[in-house]
């Protein structure tokens, strides 16, 4: 195998001709150990790293082989989120009206205009609803438009999988959305089963929020005993949920988080409920995707947290939506149009400014959920070596999974990974995984204080998972001290096995959260 001492086909990567220390060379023996292992046989490895301060590279493994990067392709997304919108940037949602007002009486249409929020919740909507009472509306003539025109009609990212359209992880893409739970899992409902009271009834579902926009198909049982069989499926192309199999009657309730179709009549039919329960009755019927008349008058407004917030949830918690939203802002602000073509544009252009060779890699989406995107683990390493330079960077940094810190919010997907290592509490990384793919991407600080930056991509492996791969090599970066005089370590260290996250997704991606 070749070890090559710079990354060459890393253009951003500066060039040095200097030959390894002994220590560097331990490490570079120590990584190839754990490439080495029979669960690469047969597959596609990209490693490097390097020292963020001297730009020497200390170890590249065909860190110019594209390869796909799942959920790494957030490195790009988040980072030009924070440099082209600012960390300050909010999403706005305005209730605004159209027409003559007269004591109660609005006779015209009320608007409900959306401006690309992830995190609204029902509660949100409610909050505008009790705005609009207030400002003395009772009844609305005209109709309720859900104006989602900020950005385009396209609702899938390019070659998003068929099968993956009802999962939550891959949720339709609109300006008008609304979030179930904190996690602002935009787009997607919760459905819970409870066993009914007797043995042969049909389990009692609920949703969250409440709603009529989405119809419950219950052909599901309460049983006497037994494990529960319960399963949850969306209809494709319509909103009609299918509850089949078992639960038993002292059984825990189940609870279960799909996509719905159309977020923007979701978001509307919320708001619509919330409406009424305010008193306040619109005769009209719900009309999506119509623009708001530039003479309308603002009725009531919510504004999001601020992007450096939203950054906790979107990388910690690996959310697709944030990024798939963020990238459509982007290109929004920039061009003037809120596509994915404009945003991903806009993503190129930045990290093309900060050492990234954009010649040779595709980026389709701005979560990483396409399998035909393809980055080099020796960009990734050039973008990350860069945007330490960033005004923003400590607010990045800090919204990056952190390696065995058991906080959700903290450790993210790493939050059961390389507990009681070096690396804990150390390593702040993005993960990726689809079928086949694993990536660990971002840095690691050594046992001299050297900040390192590495990116560890695999492709087309066959075994469930090669995450205990990713993280001896993480650990062995931890531990790594330039200056070691002690015997070779040339065996991986141990890194302790982590709960493995079903179908081979991220682990945010399993709800509820099991890992």
């Amino acid at each position: 195998m070749a070890l090559a001492a710079t990354v060459a086909t890393a253009g951003a990567l500066p060039a040095t001709a200097e030959s390894p220390s002994p220590a560097d060379a331990r490490l570079r023996a120590t990584i190839d150990a754990v490439l080495a292992d029979p669960r690469l046989d047969g597959a596609q490895a990209g490693v490097v790293v390097v020292d963020t301060t001297t730009g020497r590279t200390l170890y590249d493994r065909d860190g110019d082989r594209r390869l796909v990067p799942a959920s790494n392709t957030k490195l790009l997304t988040s980072t030009a989120a924070l440099a082209l919108l600012g960390p300050g940037h909010r999403f706005s949602t305005d209730v605004l009206t159209a027409g003559r007002r007269r004591a109660g009486l609005l006779s015209g249409d009320l608007y409900l205009r959306g401006g690309g929020d992830p995190t609204m919740l029902a509660a949100d909507y409610d909050a505008l609803a009790a705005r609009v009472a207030a400002d003395g509306v009772r009844m609305v003539t005209g109709h309720l438009v859900a104006d989602d025109t900020r950005y385009d009609d396209s609702r899938l990212g390019p070659d998003w999988a068929w099968d993956d359209e009802s999962s939550y992880y891959a949720a339709q893409v609109s300006a008008l959305t609304v979030a179930p739970d904190t996690d602002y899992d935009a787009g997607n409902v919760i459905v819970r089963a409870a066993p009914a009271g007797t043995v042969g009834a049909r389990p009692m579902v609920t949703m969250t929020p409440p709603n009529g926009y989405l119809r419950i198909d219950n052909r599901a049982e309460t049983v006497a005993d037994g494990g529960t069989t319960l399963s949850f499926a969306r209809t494709h192309g319509g909103n009609t949920i299918v509850v089949t199999g078992r639960i038993a009657v002292d059984a825990v309730p189940t609870s279960d988080w799909l996509s719905v179709w159309e977020p923007t009549g979701y978001a509307a039919a919320v708001f619509r409920d919330a409406l009424r329960r305010h008193g306040v009755r619109v005769l009209g019927r719900t009309v999506l995707g119509r623009a708001t008349p530039a003479d309308a008058v603002p009725v009531a407004r919510h504004d999001s947290m601020p992007l450096a917030d939203l950054l906790v949830p979107f990388l910690k918690l690996s959310n697709n939506g944030h990024a798939e939203v963020l990238t459509k802002e982007m290109g929004r602000v920039v061009s003037g149009t809120g596509s994915w073509p404009a945003g991903l544009t806009a993503i190129s252009e930045y990290v093309a400014d900060n050492g990234v060779d954009t010649g040779v890699l595709r980026q389709l989406d701005g979560s990483g959920l396409s399998r035909r995107n393809l980055v080099p683990a020796g960009e990734f390493v050039a973008l990350l070596a860069a945007v330490r330079r960033e005004p923003w960077f400590d607010t990045w940094y800090a919204a990056l999974p952190i390696a065995g810190n058991a906080d959700r919010l903290v450790g993210g997907t790493l939050r059961s990974r390389m507990r009681g290592t070096a690396a804990a509490d150390n390593v702040h990384a993005k993960t990726g995984s689809l079928t086949g793919v694993s990536g660990l991407s971002g840095y690691a600080t050594d046992a001299d204080g050297r900040v390192l930056a590495f990116s560890v991509v695999f492709n087309n492996h066959l075994t469930s998972s090669v995450r205990e791969l990713e993280d001896q090599i993480a650990i062995a970066l931890a531990s790594h001290r330039a200056a070691d005089g002690g015997t070779a370590r040339v065996a991986p260290p141990a890194a302790p096995e982590a709960p493995p996250a079903p179908g081979g997704g991220e682990c945010s991606w399993v709800k509820p959260a099991v890992c």
